[in-house]
């Protein structure tokens, strides 16, 4: 009788010192806008639950040279007093405030010569990013791999990398290694040290997604032709909670998903030994 052997799980173990780490996890996170501003308040509510069970806690750095237009308000997380400030520091004198957390504002483009001028702010073990262009998320991966090949050991080395995009109603978060993260033998689970980049897997969905019009909207009637009202701070949700398993239980089954909202359908991105495997009908589309 031929005994067939049930194939592993695939697991990514989080990186050995994230696990009980000494010092507050580093975190960049690129745009203020309609998913920015969600995501960081999602950060604030996940470091005050982190520091509450005894951990380091997160310290955040928010980019963005954008400032806040009338167009912004109730669709991305301002008031009519913040018009005309800078989105970030707006949001993060918000969240300080409110948390009691020491979080700063960067009203800079997170570019490559903003980046060369100030080689110290690229160093985070984990970079956000929620911007609309896929040049700007080209150049954010390229910076990211640059700064871990000469990082050496360096705490803040940057180590994770997660993308939010989004269309009108559907969506997608995706959460890549920036190299690869050393992984422990496992008899239960098969361990893999390299999720891929979305620039890399995903480059050409993202190339042609980019065809789009993607101009600025003039109000937030206008804006809402294009962006669905719940869109960002639903994903924003969904892919904090992704960041809460990986600091809490270290252990990851899922590297992403995609999202439909229209239809309240979520599809889960599974960690794969290899690129292409398992991936579903829900994949053709990226944003």
């Amino acid at each position: 009788m031929k005994i067939v052997k049930t194939p592993k799980t695939a697991v990514h173990i989080v990186e050995k010192e994230w696990l009980n780490p000494y010092n507050p996890i580093v975190v960049n996170l690129i745009g203020a806008g309609g998913t920015g501003s969600q995501v960081l308040t999602a950060l604030g509510r996940m470091n005050h639950a982190l520091t509450s069970l005894n951990h380091p806690g997160l310290m955040v750095r928010l980019f963005d040279d954008d400032k806040v237009e009338r167009a912004n308000l109730g669709r991305q997380l301002f008031a009519t007093s913040e018009l005309k400030q800078y989105k970030a520091v707006a949001v993060i004198n918000r969240i300080n405030l409110f948390f009691g957390t020491n979080w700063k504002a960067v009203p800079e483009r997170y570019d490559k010569k903003s980046m060369k001028q100030q080689p110290e702010l690229v160093q985070a073990g984990l970079t956000i990013g929620c911007v609309d262009t896929v040049s700007a998320r080209l150049e954010i991966a390229d910076i990211l791999k640059q700064a871990n090949k000469q990082a050496g050991y360096n705490r803040s080395k940057p180590l994770y990398y997660m993308d939010f995009g989004n269309s009108r109603f559907t969506g997608q978060v995706v959460l890549s290694t920036i190299g690869q993260i050393k992984q422990p033998e496992m008899k239960k689970y098969q361990t893999v040290a390299a999720l891929p980049m979305v620039t890399d897997e995903f480059k050409d969905l993202l190339v042609a997604s980019e065809q789009e019009d993607s101009t600025p909207s003039c109000s937030l009637a206008e804006a809402l032709t294009k962006q669905d009202l719940f869109i960002n701070s639903t994903l924003a949700n969904l892919g904090a909670s992704l960041l809460w398993q990986l600091f809490r239980d270290g252990i990851l089954t899922n590297r992403g998903f995609f999202l439909n909202l229209k239809d309240f359908r979520t599809q889960p991105l599974k960690v794969t030994a290899a690129v292409g495997i398992g991936q579903t009908e829900e994949n053709t589309q990226i944003h």
